[in-house]
């Protein structure tokens, strides 16, 4: 996908899918055959630029025919290089700029209890837009009105753009700054399935998991490495990639 349409956010998309897999797999109540339901969870890939991995998942788990994946980033398709809603089944916001998916998050799941309303909201953010406002005005929010239906999973890689977060600006100490925001929160290794999916099925409060993950996850040339947050792979790349990740995976 990423090499034929020369766009890239790869392993960006590598550090969030195991976390999408996840969720799209049992931890979500989301399905083809449920997705316009006004029960169904709701799943929102805030850090829009991993659009790849998302859109890869919804292939597999039938949302959407996989020849879709072909035509990746190219004008005259549905499929975006940041997440995008238009036309495009099991996307339920469109995202890119970051800071927004847990604001939209957070309304969705006021609505829902307030009306009680069943379904819960994930939301699936990145570890560098928690550099914004919003982010933190949700937070708060959320924790005031005891929304026990919302769960951020935050994909914290430690890489955001061409630097490291915390160069950039000082999240640490992070999982204590959700809890003095009244989050239930947690840190769990973000490639392990098992983990992931136990920390899905539990909740009191609003809740925060804390994913630590590695940027380009199983692709070792790729792996947190700041160069590769745009950078799309050549076809020598993808080769040694899927080497590397048919050995592991």
């Amino acid at each position: 996908m990423t090499s034929a349409a020369k766009a890239s956010h790869v392993a960006s998309a590598l550090s969030v899918v195991d976390i999408l897999s996840v969720l799209y797999t049992g931890a979500a109540n989301i399905s083809p055959t449920n997705m316009d339901a006004a029960d169904r969870d709701i799943v929102i890939l805030s850090k829009g630029h991993s659009a790849s991995a998302l859109y890869s998942v919804l292939a597999l788990q039938g949302f959407f025919s996989k020849d879709w994946l072909a035509h990746y980033c190219n004008n005259d398709a549905p499929l975006g290089g940041h997440v995008t809603s238009k036309g495009v089944p099991g996307v339920e916001l469109s995202t890119g700029s970051l800071g927004h998916g847990l604001p939209y998050g957070l309304g969705i799941a006021m609505s829902r209890k307030k009306s009680g309303a069943k379904g819960r909201v994930f939301v699936v953010m990145s570890d560098g837009e928690c550099d914004e406002g919003t982010t933190w005005e949700s937070a708060m929010i959320a924790n005031h009105h005891g929304l026990d239906n919302l769960v951020v999973i935050v994909d914290r890689n430690k890489i955001q753009s061409l630097t490291f977060t915390e160069d950039t600006l000082k999240l640490e100490p992070f999982a204590d700054k959700w809890v003095a925001f009244g989050w239930n929160t947690q840190t769990i290794p973000g490639h392990d399935y098992t983990l992931l999916s136990d920390a899905l099925s539990t909740q009191t409060g609003p809740k925060c998991i804390i994913a630590d993950t590695t940027k380009g996850k199983g692709v070792d040339f790729m792996e947190n490495s700041v160069l590769w947050h745009y950078k799309p792979p050549t076809a020598d790349d993808v080769t040694k990639a899927f080497e590397q990740l048919s050995e592991n995976y």
